[in-house]
């Protein structure tokens, strides 16, 4: 009969290596710049990486209306309660439509909200607190090719009260 042969038991251990016998892995080569060869002295320049092109923030000029040097007014307005914002903004609007200016708005700016805590209590009890907030809504609104009469209608123009508005031509 011929001699059977035994599979491995998957108990035992696998047979470690001695301290001697395993091998630090290699540091990564520096990587040699390129050399350029240009007409005259050799010169040696780092390998080129791939950079992304400048990002310009600003806004591409536009045909029209700005070269033409029309003038735009740009106003903003803030208030403490948000429908009477969205009333005067709705009238500035209106007005600036009926004018014949092309409009851009209202966009809503980010609210600004102030916060006061206060002791409850003159002397003691410091744990008892109030918390009060102030909400300031914003908007913005653009005119663009803006006439006389545009300018003469927004001074005219009644709003509510507790609107705040600045006004920027440009």
């Amino acid at each position: 009969m011929a001699p059977q042969k035994k599979a491995p038991s998957k108990t035992a251990a696998p047979k470690k290596k001695a301290a001697k016998d395993v091998k630090k892995p290699a540091l990564p080569a520096k990587k040699k710049p390129e050399v350029v060869q240009k007409k005259g002295p050799v010169t040696v320049a780092p390998k080129a990486e791939k950079t992304p092109a400048p990002v310009s923030h600003a806004p591409a000029p536009k045909k029209g209306a700005e070269q033409k040097g029309s003038p735009s007014i740009r106003i903003r307005l803030s208030a403490f309660d948000h429908t009477v914002l969205d009333e005067a903004a709705a009238k500035i609007i209106d007005t600036a439509e009926r004018s014949g200016a092309v409009i851009h708005g209202p966009i809503p700016l980010p609210t600004k909200i102030r916060k006061f805590t206060v002791n409850r209590s003159t002397f003691v009890h410091k744990d008892a607190r109030d918390q009060f907030e102030m909400r300031t809504h914003r908007r913005l609104i653009d005119l663009k090719e803006t006439t006389f009469k545009t300018m003469e209608n927004l001074q005219s123009l009644s709003l509510p009260s507790g609107v705040d508005i600045e006004i920027k031509m440009g």
